[in-house]
């Protein structure tokens, strides 16, 4: 199984210089891939902010909402809803201090370790850490 964070998801939605990867590897698939309630919040994130810069306008970045929204709902993705568990284990990697993981990442990871998914991520300092602290990650697909 495959978990993509928000970094892997936003091309599929929005052009941008991965999204031709990231469409295939999604059409590839024969079964839903994983994501989270996190993946949704940072997607509504990006959203946001794409509009507050100017580089989407209103009626775009709702296009772009819908088309997230109609994929999640005909089950293109499995929303795994991160609990306490996922919450200690990205606690107890932080605390390690052997990566420059971030907060939201951490939780990214724990989502993915928790269900042995395959993290799928275009954040190369995540991917980084996953590998140092032992989940598994999608090689070699962009």
């Amino acid at each position: 199984m495959l978990y993509l964070d928000t970094s892997a998801v936003l091309p599929y939605y929005r052009q941008e210089a991965r999204s031709d990867a990231v469409q295939e590897l999604l059409l590839r698939q024969h079964e839903p891939v994983l994501i989270s309630d996190l993946t949704r919040l940072e997607f509504a994130s990006a959203l946001a902010r794409w509009v507050r810069m100017g580089e989407l306008l209103e009626p775009q970045a709702q296009r772009v909402e819908r088309a997230f929204d109609d994929d999640v709902a005909a089950g293109r993705y499995t929303v795994r809803i991160l609990g306490p568990h996922d919450v200690e284990q990205a606690r107890r990697w932080l605390l390690r201090r052997t990566t420059p993981l971030r907060t939201l990442d951490a939780l990214h990871l724990a989502g993915a370790a928790a269900v042995d998914a395959a993290l799928v991520t275009l954040d190369a300092s995540l991917e980084e850490a996953a590998t140092a602290l032992g989940v598994r990650t999608l090689r070699d697909w962009p």
